[in-house]
């Protein structure tokens, strides 16, 4: 859709963005598209700026080995492109064996094709203040992603709706510590399943000015998301710069599935990013070792990068790694496990070398229940994702049961725990307050802080604090309700529910996106698989 004169004078007063302000376009009014843009919006983390080193386990010699071995998968295994002779025809054109639907790649294509790849990139959001940068030295937490059920403590478990879908979009959006509003929060399965991403897409662009993803499960559904995103941003806007980035899954082993192709030569086409991941249960999607999984890994996704700048040179793209161990006794995948932190260390460094930006890790878990077990397995996945410097972390808050459900209760959990992990990235404040010398001087041998005037000044801000654990004495604990963490989530997600305003979007915008969703819906019977 192009801009009207109309959205265009609403759509740099709105929330929607302020383009022309940006732009350097227009004049007066700026008081009042300031004013409209903040208005009923919640303070908000930047996104992280890493000012910690990333924790490097890999000697130069190993990395070395697995590039190595990765480009020997990819010139004598190949890669099958599976239903898409268009996608065959381009690797044909640079070079490439294919054979059938295989292809075999000489030594160093794939990673030459790379070299057009952006090191980091923009995803702008409709409030250019939630706007982030992907690559560098720079992590973007979004929540969780795919879930065909909810949970939380009154309802249980349950198949999500889109009023579930609603609310963890609201949830990202008042969650201080969440940068990005995610894609699939949860599968919407009260909705056909060839419509649903429509009302996903809308949801995020209506109750959300954060950044966000689009549908990747059909190459139509990819050009309705570009579609809306245009009536809100502008055609010239989503062509010239990214305001999607969208999850394409490799089929792993070793296998690109006609619908992710599809959907990823939309996204590319158009300039929107896309995150290549292979996604893989260790030991039967591949090999049981962490620099096996780390050789299929790294050779899937140069196929897929370097496919990206076949479609277009210099589209943004995301070199993505999920890979989670299993019980070798009943074939369930488990989380927290070492394993696949070794896997995440080793693909960031490879990604780095590769100079593109990177997603993995989380706040993975098998738990059932926002319980212990999912507390430590979310650790043991969210510590490695910080320290080993992922970019683009997807999962960060929400997930339980191995990815089937997103938990209302362990989303404000991990929430939480996203705020720490902030902090912790901030690394050290070397500042004259940093340093605290008046403190040691006003204070001296045998006293305490707790009067002296740096603490004073400082008290407010001094260290993270949670509002979910409980540090009251025991008294006052059993006094308050003898509260455990769950329950007390759960007390906090329908506050914030409660508090919810939605930011401002300019009504012309609102009604073009509901007229065009009514149009596609009424074009095409109901499916429900």
């Amino acid at each position: 859709m192009a801009r009207t004169a109309e959205t265009e004078d609403e759509l740099a007063s709105s929330d929607g963005g302020g383009r022309r302000g940006r732009r350097g376009r227009g004049g007066g009014g700026a008081e009042a598209r300031r004013a409209l843009r903040t208005s009923g919006t919640v303070a908000k983390n930047r996104f992280i700026q890493r000012q910690i080193p990333p924790y490097e386990i890999l000697s130069e010699e190993g990395l070395a080995l697995i590039e190595e071995n990765a480009e020997t998968v990819l010139n004598e295994i190949g890669i099958e492109f599976r239903e898409d002779p268009e996608a065959l025809a381009m690797w044909k054109d640079v070079g490439a064996d294919v054979e059938g639907e295989r292809v075999r790649f000489p030594r160093g294509l794939c990673r030459k094709l790379c070299e057009t790849i952006p090191t980091t990139f923009t995803q702008h959001a409709r409030n250019p203040e939630r706007s982030v940068e992907i690559g560098g030295n720079n992590t973007v937490f979004a929540p969780v992603y795919g879930p065909p059920f909810v949970r939380d403590l009154e309802g249980g478990r349950r198949y999500a709706t889109i009023e579930d879908f609603r609310n963890f979009v609201k949830l990202a959006y008042m969650s201080p510590s969440l940068h990005h509003s995610g894609g699939t929060v949860c599968e919407p399965v009260d909705i056909p399943v060839n419509k649903r991403h429509l009302d996903m897409v809308y949801t995020h662009l209506r109750y959300s000015d954060m950044p966000f993803m689009g549908s990747v499960t059909a190459p139509e559904r990819a050009e309705d998301s570009v579609t809306m995103a245009k009536m809100v941003f502008g055609d010239d806007f989503v062509e010239n710069n990214t305001v999607m980035i969208n999850l394409i899954n490799a089929n792993s082993p070793m296998t690109f599935d006609a619908t992710m192709l599809g959907a990823l030569k939309v996204y590319a086409r158009h300039n929107q990013a896309c995150i290549v991941t292979p996604f893989i249960l260790s030991g039967a999607m591949a090999p049981v070792t962490p620099v096996g999984v780390m050789t299929q890994t790294l050779a899937e996704a140069l196929a897929g990068l370097a496919f990206s700048q076949l479609v277009r040179p210099g589209a943004p793209v995301v070199l993505g790694s999920f890979a989670s161990s299993m019980s070798m006794q009943s074939g369930a995948p488990t989380f927290g496990t070492p394993e696949p932190a070794l896997v995440l260390y080793g693909m960031a460094a490879l990604a780095r070398r590769l100079g593109v930006p990177f997603r993995s890790g989380g706040s993975l878990c098998g738990s059932k229940l926002p319980d212990a077990q999912a507390a430590h397995e979310s650790t043991q996945t969210l510590m490695p994702t910080v320290l080993g410097g992922v970019n683009f972390v997807l999962h960060a808050a929400g997930w339980l049961e191995g990815g089937l459900v997103s938990s209302y209760e362990k989303f404000v959990i991990d929430a939480d725990q996203l705020g720490m992990m902030q902090t912790f990235a901030g690394g050290y404040d070397l500042s004259e307050n940093g340093q605290a010398m008046d403190a040691l001087r006003e204070v001296g041998p045998g006293n305490h802080f707790l009067g002296c005037a740096h603490t004073r000044a400082n008290f407010e801000t001094a260290f993270y604090r949670s509002n979910i654990a409980d540090n009251n004495s025991f008294e006052q604990w059993e006094a308050d309700g003898a509260f455990d963490a769950y329950q007390r989530a759960n007390g906090i997600y329908k506050k914030m529910l409660a508090d919810y305003e939605a930011p401002a979007l300019a009504p012309s915008i609102d009604e073009a996106l509901q007229a065009f969703i009514a149009e596609r819906k009424a074009a095409e019977p109901d499916a429900f698989s």
